[in-house]
């Protein structure tokens, strides 16, 4: 038998290292060929990494979360033959020893893989008893609820202490002046286990109370890892960095939403639904002609504001992970449907978890929609280093007067946001005014 090295792979395009996102396999398991071992990602993006040999797992290179670099050692799996261990051994004197099951770092030494105890030999976990002072009171004595109407007497403190340990103090005897409960009594009941009282099954009453009250207030902690680091590290730079300004605009898209619905009667089953978002998407196109500030990257740290003739557009798309934002490029050269599939299709991917480093980075502007859900206004945070995003608010009917008329109409909000270090407040008005006419007027998106 022999031991097979994995390491962490060259993902290409210069990146160094990578973050271990997660384990689909773990010590002393079995895996074959072509097996997924873990999921790794870079920037956006989810890769999986697949086992060369079969084998069995012998120890895993990093926790869930830990940040590797390429080239280091990832997992070692047990196979029939030679493995490749005597190479890594030549070039490398100190070998990393088997970790874990609960893949903890390896670390540099090699150390000795000691055999688990026979069941006869494991001893009992000791348990740690914790003494409490009682006093000789009534506190010590067999307890029984108070009257429904009769509110237990204690200071706020001694509640805020019941409260997070879950216990309900109408069962708790008071040993104080006029039965005012204190920190003794307290911690007797603790002592005791929740008292006397019992419901039919023999179980206590007050127990199941204060069970009840520590599955309300129980914290659970949750690493940030993966996707989730990314979007924090991106959003706390952005906001960092970036000094925002918003601009909120409101649009009557009552002939916009005549026509959607008209093209998806006349076209939907041969060509695909047509949602609100593919003719936004035609406004920027159009409006970035007119103001190519806004279709720019700026490298605040070189201090040079690239503009760009080329419109590749993020769509912000929620994902089970988290945010994510599939690029749509060259949407200058796609018409309404070409748009609307290929955001499609990036959408899945990235909900799936298959859209890769390219169709997740390089756009040069984003859109920003929460759908049904998008609110009435809201702030979007700039995709750094970009420097405007249009955010869609839903879309409501409303009254409006219209030619001194009350009438329906369909009114939907454009938020969005600019970074004020490139971007002045008077064209950033003039941009969304511009994105507001043609969205009003949408006949106009179709002339050049």
């Amino acid at each position: 038998m022999g031991v097979h090295i994995i390491k962490m792979p060259d993902i290409g395009e210069g990146i160094a290292e990578v973050e271990l996102v997660a384990w689909q396999i773990k010590v002393g398991d079995r895996v074959t060929e072509d097996q997924i071992l873990a999921d790794v990602m870079t920037d956006k993006a989810t890769i999986e990494i697949p086992s060369p040999v079969h084998g069995v797992v012998l120890a895993l290179g990093g926790a869930a979360g830990q940040v590797m670099a390429v080239g280091s050692e990832l997992i070692r799996i047990e196979i029939e033959g030679e493995g490749n261990l005597a190479a890594e051994t030549a070039s490398k004197s100190a070998p990393v020893a088997a970790t874990s099951a609960a893949a903890e770092p390896m670390p540099e030494a090699k150390k000795e893989i000691t055999t688990p105890p026979a069941a006869s030999e494991t001893k009992p976990a000791a348990t740690t008893v914790t003494a409490v002072n009682t006093k000789t009171t009534s506190a010590s004595t067999p307890m029984a609820a108070r009257a429904s109407g009769d509110r237990p007497i204690a200071s706020p403190a001694l509640r805020r202490r019941a409260w997070d340990l879950g216990i309900e103090l109408q069962y708790v005897n008071g040993s104080g002046a006029g039965g005012r409960i204190t920190q003794e009594d307290l911690d007797a009941y603790l002592a005791r286990g929740s008292g006397s009282m019992t419901n039919a099954d023999g179980t206590s009453a007050a127990s199941n109370v204060s069970n009840a009250y520590r599955q309300l207030h129980e914290e659970t902690t949750i690493p940030i890892i993966g996707l989730r680091r990314k979007i924090a590290q991106k959003m706390q730079d952005a906001k960092r960095r970036i000094p925002h300004f918003s601009y909120v605009e409101e649009v009557d898209v009552t002939e916009l939403e005549a026509l959607r619905l008209r093209l998806n009667h006349e076209h939907g089953a041969s060509r695909g639904k047509l949602s609100l978002l593919p003719f936004l998407m035609r406004a920027v196109v159009l409006a970035v002609r007119q103001y190519p500030q806004m279709n720019a990257r700026f490298d605040d740290d070189a201090g040079v504001v690239t503009r760009h003739a080329a419109v590749h557009l993020g769509i912000a798309a929620q994902t089970e992970s988290g945010l994510m934002v599939p690029v749509v490029r060259h949407a200058e050269a796609r018409d309404l449907w070409s748009s609307a599939s290929e955001m499609s299709r990036l959408a899945e991917a990235a909900r799936s978890g298959k859209a890769n480093r390219e169709e997740l980075s390089g756009s040069t502007i984003t859109i920003s929609s929460l759908g049904a859900l998008g609110g009435i206004v809201s702030t979007p945070v700039i995709n750094h280093p970009e420097v405007a995003i249009i955010g869609v608010n839903k879309m409501v009917e409303r009254p409006m007067i219209r030619n001194g008329q009350i009438v329906a109409r369909k009114m939907m909000n454009l938020s969005s946001s600019f970074d004020h270090r490139v971007v002045d407040g008077m064209d950033a008005a003039e941009f969304i005014q511009k994105i507001r006419g043609y969205l009003e007027c949408p006949a106009t998106l179709f002339v050049e």
